[in-house]
């Protein structure tokens, strides 16, 4: 079924229709729900990295040890990957489903106990330095508090699809500390479709989700970055960049898309991860930057203290490492790794200007850069521009530019390829496998 299929009959009711209490309680419980699993999965997260990689960041923590601590740290988060995989698939019923899959295909069904288990997994291997998202996990927590409401409150297939979609954004934006973003996120990129009758349970999804993790998270941008005000030099470059993030968008989704076509069966489910994870230990004993999500270097490079050379190495590195890591069947998120390409990117191409016309700061390029491939790949210019400014805390500084190549390289994506990073997850899967996936996920 079409994203945007059935979308005029999930209009949340108003407080005068039938269901509307069950509805609207669904929703408050949804982002109360996803807050507390935000927040409990970020300080699990927080735990795994420090016991592993004892530093201020994730990068110094690598570097500060050995290569033989970064090899089994690594294998270590291979073999546990292999058999917790193993591990679920046996203990649970169903085959794991994504997020976009289950709210297209399955009226936003998904297996409980496995997606909550994968949830876990996945905090565990990213925090060892998988080069994956943390936002994957809250984000199916969120996903399955809301199905599970639904299915008490006997709310119709359409109203889960909604439902669903905004239990994931209020996750993300717990995780993130980004409500508008986050709200926005589960409507234009999980649902498809952003329409005014559909955004008031997103925000107040979020906005409750993003609340009560800021109980116990700090309240503050995830990036910090310096005011710099645009000018014609940046605005040059935005034309020029903005066409060649869409590019660069397209070929990492037909990246991810086989990555995770050919994800390993049977037995190498538990071979793959340690072989995939290993080679990454290895390369991280002279890049560090490869492990994680990501983070570490996109505020680097938004401040400008990665070397030229560093910064085109990473570029080609770091987006291997992802697919590398998705390909041997590694669980984790897309949203971190393709804001941190960007971020690369921005970098690179920012270097080529400012030696042609100097006087703006390659931070700059770099954060326009991440917005530009984050839209690009997600298909979500809105909620990729709401999301840079609540991650940087920025609002004005930047939004003309902003505005302008996430423009321009979210319609070079999509007119050369009508799939985003999510959709391209599960449109490479056979059919039969879906077909047979559908009665286990709807119990």
């Amino acid at each position: 079924m079409n994203r945007q299929e059935s979308i005029g009959t999930d209009i949340p009711p108003t407080l005068t229709s039938p269901g509307a209490v069950a509805f609207w309680a669904v929703v408050v419980l949804t982002g109360a729900g996803a807050g507390v699993g935000a927040v409990v999965l970020t300080l699990l997260l927080q735990y795994v990295q420090h016991v592993m990689w004892p530093g201020a960041t994730l990068i110094e923590g690598v570097s500060q040890t050995s290569a033989g601590h970064h090899v089994a740290v690594l294998v270590g988060a291979g073999l546990l990957t292999g058999a917790g995989q193993i591990l679920l698939r046996r203990l649970t019923s169903g085959n794991g489903i994504d997020i976009t899959e289950a709210i297209s295909d399955f009226a936003g069904r998904l297996p409980a106990l496995r997606t909550l288990g994968s949830a876990v997994l996945s905090i565990l291997v990213v925090g060892m330095g998988a080069s994956l998202g943390r936002e994957g996990a809250p984000k199916q927590v969120g996903a399955v508090l809301a199905n599970a409401l639904s299915d008490r409150a006997r709310l119709s297939d359409e109203q889960r699809r909604l439902l669903v979609a905004c239990g994931a954004g209020a996750g993300m934006a717990a995780a993130y500390g980004v409500p508008l973003g986050g709200a926005l996120f589960a409507l234009e990129v999980l649902r498809g479709v952003l329409a005014l009758r559909l955004i008031l349970p997103a925000l107040l999804a979020s906005g409750i989700a993003a609340g009560v993790a800021w109980i116990v998270l700090p309240n503050a941008p995830t990036y910090v970055i310096p005011s710099v005000p645009w000018s014609a030099s940046v605005i040059g470059w935005t034309l020029l960049a903005g066409p060649i993030a869409g590019l660069v968008s397209i070929g990492y989704v037909h990246l991810v898309a086989w990555a995770d076509h050919n994800r390993p069966s049977g037995w190498r489910r538990l071979v793959a991860p340690v072989a995939a994870l290993g080679l990454l230990g290895l390369a991280a004993i002279e890049f560090p930057q490869l492990l994680g999500n990501g983070k570490d270097i996109a505020q680097l490079a938004f401040t400008n203290e990665v070397t030229p050379w560093l910064l085109v190495i990473l570029l080609v590195l770091r987006p291997l490492s992802t697919v590398l890591c998705l390909g041997s069947g590694v669980p984790g998120g897309l949203f971190t790794p393709s804001l941190a390409l960007g971020a690369l990117l921005g970098g690179v191409l920012g270097l080529g200007w400012t030696w042609m016309w100097p006087g703006t700061p390659p931070g700059l390029f770099a954060v326009l850069g991440a917005a530009a491939v984050l839209a690009a790949t997600t298909h979500g210019p809105i909620s990729a521009i709401v999301l840079i400014m609540e991650l940087t805390g920025r609002d004005r500084s930047f939004i003309l530019p902003l505005l302008l190549v996430v423009v321009t390289a979210t319609v070079v994506a999509r007119t050369l390829d009508a799939r985003s990073i999510y959709d391209a997850r599960f449109t490479t899967r056979e059919i039969e496998e879906l077909q047979q996936e559908r009665k286990p996920a709807s119990t």
